[in-house]
């Protein structure tokens, strides 16, 4: 049953009109666990919504959030930025019709009208706003979008922050089309095996690299011609000679590795990074850049209509993000720990709901 509850400020619809206590992780400090809190049932602002959580996902950011390595840390927060469920409550100037939808959640939150750049107000849902490591989370209607039918809940929790990066790493500013050869490094993280099973839905020549041997012939089974271990010295000499020089490469490390991926990137090719793990490159072949007329593109989150289109590419498609392990809400240390290792394939995900 749906009910309207008034108060000073405004009002809001919910499916009922039972209050309780729901269940949250929360970060503290830095270098410190998780601690699963009882909190008061959430309340939406006007334009707001809570989506009752059916399941959330790690990303990378959330392990550099506990360690005290990420910009404006503010604690304590509730984390997690990926997330699906069910809409159970809106607040004033929203559409009824959202009542009891299933969506999942867009967590880049204030992109702004410029879409080649975010704003200065653009943040990620999980810090400093409260996030999806938990059983309600409130967001801007704008941000909750409708589930593809096709994914399970732990699947479509795992796709927000890592499917969105992906795509606008290939297709919005990498221009990735059909035939051409795409070299995905560092497969395994959620990013990069998103940009893979993209690559090879769009009709793409995909290469990858790890050190993994293990991780390699995964991607294998998801459409990868051939994969490469990064620290073997002729690596890059390799896949030329083996795949040919890649069109295109999405990369997340940087570092020393840099100047082989401007060694073999195809002259007229671009390289878009999302990342820079390892750090700056040490030393940079400006000649290489103007000689070989490279594109080299930054790329970071996604704009909402690079969300949509992900969507609908998703859809379209019917691609299922690779899963690694799903947890309980209890168990979301044990994961956090597995992040520290980074021995996962795709995503780790929390089974809330």
């Amino acid at each position: 049953m749906v009910h309207r509850h008034e108060n000073s400020k405004h009002s809001v619809i919910a499916v009922n009109e039972k209050e309780s206590v729901i269940k949250a992780l929360v970060l503290k400090d830095i270098k410190q666990p998780y601690e699963l809190e009882d909190r008061d049932d959430l309340t939406p602002e006007p334009g707001e919504v809570v989506v009752s959580l059916k399941a959330a996902a790690f990303n990378r950011r959330d392990y550099w959030i506990t360690q005290g390595m990420y910009p404006g840390l503010k604690l304590p927060v509730v984390p997690g930025s990926d997330g699906a469920g069910v809409v159970t409550t809106i607040g004033d100037g929203v559409d009824n019709d959202l009542i009891g939808r299933e969506v999942i959640i867009n967590p880049g939150i204030g992109w702004g009208d410029n879409l080649r750049v975010q704003s200065d107000e653009f943040h990620i849902l999980g810090m400093p706003t409260n996030g999806t490591f938990a059983e309600q989370v409130v967001v801007p209607a704008t941000q909750v979008h409708d589930k593809p039918a096709h994914l399970s809940w732990t699947d479509a929790a795992a796709v927000p922050l890592a499917g969105v990066t992906a795509y606008r790493a290939l297709f919005t500013q990498g221009q990735l089309q059909s035939g051409q050869h795409a070299l995905i490094t560092g497969i395994g993280g959620g990013v990069a095996t998103f940009a893979l099973q993209y690559a090879v839905a769009a009709g793409a020549k995909v290469t990858v690299t790890s050190s993994s041997e293990g991780k390699r012939n995964f991607a294998e089974k998801l459409g990868a011609v051939a994969g490469y271990d990064y620290r073997a010295e002729d690596w890059g000499k390799q896949l030329v000679a083996e795949q040919g020089s890649p069109d295109l490469i999405i990369d997340s490390a940087g570092g020393e590795g840099y100047k082989t991926l401007l060694n073999i990137v195809s002259p007229g090719g671009c390289i878009v990074n999302y990342g820079a793990t390892a750090g700056p490159a040490p030393k940079f072949d400006h000649f290489k850049l103007f000689w070989k007329q490279l594109q080299l593109v930054g790329s970071t989150m996604g704009s909402p209509a690079d969300f949509t289109a992900m969507l609908e590419f998703i859809n379209q498609h019917q691609i299922t993000q690779a899963v690694d392990r799903v947890v309980k809400l209890e168990q979301a240390n044990e994961a956090l720990a597995a992040m520290a290792t980074s021995d996962q394939f795709g995503k780790l995900v929390l089974e809330i709901g």
